[in-house]
């Protein structure tokens, strides 16, 4: 099993090079409009949105700014299939301007156009994102009425084009099945609101072009593309930044496509192959230890689960997760200019594979929860149910 990566250093608002309907997923977080830090990015684009700024317009940088996504928008709607879905992560943003303290609603004005562009709206995610910073609240303090509620969250906004996708020829169904989640995992995964994930602090150097990163920790993406496409889908960030979708959709066994406009990010999206390597097999790895302390505590508490993984050997909650297979990455090569090609292997008894058994005693953990649970009162035994 192999997947394709490819970058595009080119501005997203024309995606030609990407046929339409071609598309599974879109996983993306572009640069937030009225957050000083991107002021430039947008500035330079149009010059009217420099001029607005300089003015002290605020209101009419703000729509500008807009309109430049909007371009964005049009395309993803275009490259994607029917059924395909569109995530995006996206802050308001609260600014002082002429010594007017104001609220500039990002996700909304962006749902609102995305609306009008097609797309049919789905529940999004709340992204919390605490901090217990001193300085963090806005304002006068504690003196009624100039305090400011603190800004702390950010959405997720999710929406599809079209109809709801359908997996219809028995290969389709196949590798559905292998990209199920546990049952854990779903439901944190789809909670609407997001508490357990931490911003990325960026590692970057000095240079104006870096700070404007907007990447966003990996856990964001890696979640997202398990949540919304299947193994072999194409994903497609059209705001890549440091590649940390790229990364995820690698690790994912998807494949991808970004558009980024700063060519000095190229050594930032693909970095030390052999690294972001065992980075994908360690996630894999935590997922199967999670997995296995969960089931520990479900059959301790709650007694035993009804199915058995046919590829693990392990104790899962439903049906669904009875073929559920996480493919370990063997190699990333260079495949061309800004094109990397990944492999993985498909057989349970491959080196990765018969790593994590070794590392995580697989089976000594399911024989000795078994044993555990014989001296518990008698229940039947766990029984192997298979789709």
């Amino acid at each position: 099993m192999k997947t394709r990566h490819r970058i595009y250093f080119e501005n997203s608002k024309n995606m030609a090079a990407i046929p339409s309907d071609s598309v599974d997923l879109v996983v993306t977080s572009p640069p937030y409009p009225m957050i000083e830090m991107w002021d430039s990015i947008f500035a330079v684009q149009h010059p009217q949105i420099r001029n607005a700024l300089k003015s002290r317009k605020s209101l009419l940088a703000f729509e500008l700014m807009h309109n430049q996504l909007d371009e964005v928008w049009r395309e993803i709607h275009r490259v994607l299939k029917e059924g395909g879905i569109a995530c995006i992560n996206i802050g308001d943003a609260a600014r002082n301007i002429n010594d007017n303290f104001m609220l500039y609603p990002n996700h909304s004005r962006i749902l609102s156009y995305l609306i009008k562009v097609g797309f049919n709206t789905l529940p999004l995610i709340l992204w919390r994102k605490q901090t217990n910073a001193p300085n963090k609240f806005m304002g006068s303090g504690m003196l009624p009425s100039g305090a400011y509620v603190t800004l702390e969250h950010e959405y997720i906004l999710i929406l599809r084009k079209g109809p709801k996708r359908e997996f219809r020829t028995d290969a389709e169904k196949k590798i559905r099945r292998e990209s199920a989640l546990f049952w854990e995992e779903r439901n944190i995964w789809y909670s609407d609101v997001w508490l357990d994930l931490k911003g990325t602090v960026q590692k970057l150097d000095n240079s104006s072009s870096r700070l404007r990163s907007a990447a966003f920790p990996f856990d964001v993406p890696y979640r997202l593309i398990n949540m919304f496409s299947v193994k072999g889908d194409t994903v497609l960030d059209p705001f890549l930044g440091t590649g940390t979708s790229m990364w995820a959709a690698i690790a994912t066994a998807r494949n991808s496509i970004g558009f980024e406009l700063d060519q000095s990010f190229r050594n930032e999206i693909l970095p030390d192959t052999d690294v972001l390597a065992k980075f994908a097999n360690q996630k894999i790895g935590d997922r199967i230890e999670n997995h296995l302390q969960f089931v520990q505590k479900k059959l301790e508490t709650k007694g035993q689960l009804k199915y058995i993984n046919r590829f693990y050997k392990f104790p899962v909650m439903t049906r669904q997760e009875t073929e559920l297979l996480l493919n370990p990455l063997l190699t990333i090569t260079e495949f061309g200019e800004n094109i990397v090609e990944a492999a993985y292997s498909s057989k349970l008894h491959s080196d990765g594979v018969e790593a994590w058994k070794e590392d995580f005693k697989l089976q000594d953990n399911i024989s000795n929860l078994k044993k555990r649970q014989s001296k518990k009162k008698p229940q039947r035994p766990i029984q192997q149910k298979l789709l």
